[in-house]
């Protein structure tokens, strides 16, 4: 169990806390499972009428820890410790629970810190809020079935911007287009969160589930994170993976002129 995820419960609401801020709340493996777990838990808790998925300090997340990654992408096998597989938990467990999730988002949200807003029903930025699926500049693909719910949502052309080029989309464009619900100072994004979390709770849930489960195309979500599952894994097995990676860690620009 790790001390970089806190559960709380209150008043119906279970509250998800990332709190890893010396790794701008990078999400590793023992993250991933102790997300999973609460998702996975408070789904079939009658305690649980809805989720709250924040984080402490400037950063929302960084995304994934690279240091994980990296090892696949050097030869580690994709089980166990690497991250992998208790990410594929934690992301079906959020993309097929039954009960309404909100997210509350400061400073930067990255890679997975973005796309996981996708499978939320309701996301309050921080006017601070910054969003970015930099997957190509790492030489990998999208996950979360980013690939899908992000066009859907979004357009083409502004999510293959996002994807292919990794700049960074502020709180007010995001609201516009569709990501986000409101943008709130940054002072009272968690009071925000907390009053629109309790005001589900207070709602009847039945018909709360009910409404999210037609609005959901369960299926072919499912299909998509497997797919892109699949290629993201081959993706890590590259060497322009391998390249990605080295030069994050060497701090230099990525050369991918010869591969």
């Amino acid at each position: 169990m790790t001390t970089e995820i806190r559960i709380d419960h209150a008043e119906g609401i279970t509250t998800l806390t990332i709190d890893r801020q010396a790794k701008k709340n990078a999400l590793t493996d023992a993250m991933y499972a102790a997300m999973a777990d609460a998702l996975e838990h408070g789904d079939t808790d009658p305690i649980t009428r809805v989720f709250l998925i924040r984080s402490e300090g400037e950063m929302f997340s960084a995304g994934n820890d690279l240091g994980e990654f990296a090892a696949i992408a050097m030869g580690a096998a994709a089980t166990g410790s690497n991250g992998l597989t208790n990410v594929q938990r934690f992301l079906r467990a959020l993309a097929s629970t039954t009960k309404p999730v909100i997210a509350a988002v400061q400073g930067r949200a990255i890679g997975v810190g973005t796309t996981l807003l996708l499978h939320c029903d309701h996301v309050i930025l921080a006017e601070d809020a910054q969003l970015s699926t930099p997957f190509v500049n790492l030489a990998l693909v999208p996950e979360a079935a980013s690939s899908l719910l992000l066009p859907s949502r979004i357009g083409h052309t502004r999510a293959f911007t996002m994807f292919a080029l990794g700049d960074p989309v502020n709180a007010r464009d995001a609201l516009a287009w569709g990501i986000a619900n409101q943008v709130v100072a940054t002072s009272s994004l968690t009071s925000t969160a907390r009053a629109v979390a309790a005001r589900l709770a207070k709602q009847p849930l039945g018909a709360l589930i009910a409404t999210k489960q037609l609005m959901r195309a369960g299926d072919a979500v499912a299909r998509q994170m497997e797919t892109e599952g699949r290629v993201f894994l081959e993706r890590l097995r590259t060497a322009e993976a391998r390249e990605a990676f080295a030069a994050f860690a060497q701090r230099r620009p990525a050369d991918f002129s010869k591969l």
